[in-house]
């Protein structure tokens, strides 16, 4: 598409949440992303510093885009829930291929006499399905990419359809949630008959088929009025306003906080760092924050070869070894630890391995604080408190790393 059209594409769309999709000259989906407006998330991928603030993989998604469509939402949690169902439905290239879909989040509702709605991983969903069988799986609905903003979503879900958590196995939490309303009552047949029509509802929700279940809950409220069920009527009433004007303001804040996507498409950062005692049991981590959320499964360890009192030894050394592993996904953003001189030992890396991925340092104080940070200005800035973040959790993890190490090694095991 001619970039005059692009432009004309953009003016068209509406100042409203929803779900775009990119999509290549034979009509194929390339990339489905959501926005709280549509018209600022789209532009945005126009802009010159589309490489620092998205990362290589949405530059070169843009590389082969053509086109683009769009679906209007009437809330940012319902786009959430679209995204979700398209990325299902469609699995497109550049959305599976920024994450492993086993570090995706999926809402369980559990198939028990009071169903349950559970967070789980796509490696546990895969552990509960085929191994350990703890509970048996009434729906799945995902994946999610964000897992603080699913939470965030299923909280005001919570506040239309109250619902048993993870926690309602625990008498004093069931207690506790059912008190403020967030819980049903499961104490009668008739609470069960209602609270399986909520499981029902939900469902419908997360499917996407919200029209379908107001038309379903305007027949439920009539059917109640001509009963002269009257408290049930406006129980059901409330639902059909709650769904109408969905109150979906702390969605937004932190969608606007943390990007929608989560940085607009995937961004990975990972963070290096070093630890040893006068170079004995010398060790190296890389850690990687996916989204802005740590990604544990995907944390690694070196032990360096060499015994000496030198750090940037070590990271010429931990890079080289990293980037030997080519089926690993590639980072948009390396973080390291250190000054100048571990600045430059990355760079010279970079000139043979790492290529155009950009790298930041974080320059430490006498109390082992971060004091400012070397690279990219333009990084560091839309980055920065991702980047402190991994840095930390980078220096936490080879500090255990080495303490462990230290001791399996005084104790004389391997």
């Amino acid at each position: 598409m001619p970039i005059n059209d692009y432009k004309n594409k953009i003016k068209s769309l509406p100042d409203n949440p929803g779900v775009y999709l990119f999509k290549n000259s034979e009509g194929k989906i390339l990339y489905i992303g959501r926005a709280t407006s549509l018209r600022d998330r789209v532009r945005s991928y126009f802009a010159n510093d589309l490489i620092e603030t998205r990362g290589l993989l949405l530059v070169d998604m843009m590389a082969q885009a053509t086109g683009i469509d769009h679906q209007e939402t009437d809330s940012v949690l319902e786009a959430i829930i679209l995204e979700s169902n398209l990325i299902k439905e469609h699995q497109p290239h550049f959305n599976t291929k920024e994450k492993d879909n086993k570090s995706w989040n999926y809402v369980v509702i559990t198939d028990e006499e009071f169903p349950r709605v559970i967070v789980v991983r796509g490696r546990t969903l895969e552990i509960i399905t085929e191994e350990l069988r703890k509970f048996k799986i009434r729906e799945h609905f995902g994946p999610y990419t964000q897992n603080s903003l699913l939470r965030e979503a299923l909280r005001i879900i919570r506040k239309i359809f109250p619902f048993r958590d993870a926690k309602s196995i625990i008498p004093y939490q069931e207690s506790f949630y059912r008190s403020i309303g967030l819980s049903p009552d499961t104490s009668s047949p008739e609470a069960k008959k209602e609270y399986l029509k909520t499981i029902r509802n939900l469902t419908l929700f997360f499917q996407g088929k919200k029209n379908e279940l107001m038309h379903m809950l305007e027949k439920e409220m009539k059917e109640y009025a001509k009963e002269r069920e009257f408290e049930k009527a406006d129980a059901v009433k409330k639902t059909l306003y709650a769904l109408m004007h969905i109150q979906d303001v702390a969605l937004i804040k932190k969608e606007n906080s943390e990007g929608e996507n989560g940085l607009a498409g995937g961004f990975r950062i990972e963070s290096y760092d070093i630890a040893h005692m006068s170079g004995k049991n010398k060790v190296g981590v890389m850690i990687v924050f996916y989204n802005g959320e740590a990604e544990k499964s995907q944390y690694r360890k070196f032990k360096i070869s060499k015994e000496v009192n030198d750090d940037t030894a070590g990271l010429k050394e931990v890079l080289v070894r990293r980037f030997a592993h080519a089926e690993w996904a590639m980072p948009d953003l390396i973080v390291i630890d250190g000054g100048l001189g571990q600045l430059n030992a990355a760079k010279s890396i970079a000139k043979d391995i790492l290529k155009n991925i950009p790298i930041v340092s974080v320059v430490k104080n006498d109390a082992h604080k971060a004091d400012h940070m070397l690279g990219d200005e333009k990084i560091i800035l839309a980055h920065k408190d991702a980047i402190l973040k991994a840095n930390a959790e980078a220096h936490r993890f080879a500090i255990a790393y080495h303490k462990n190490l230290r001791k399996r090694n005084f104790l004389g095991l391997r």
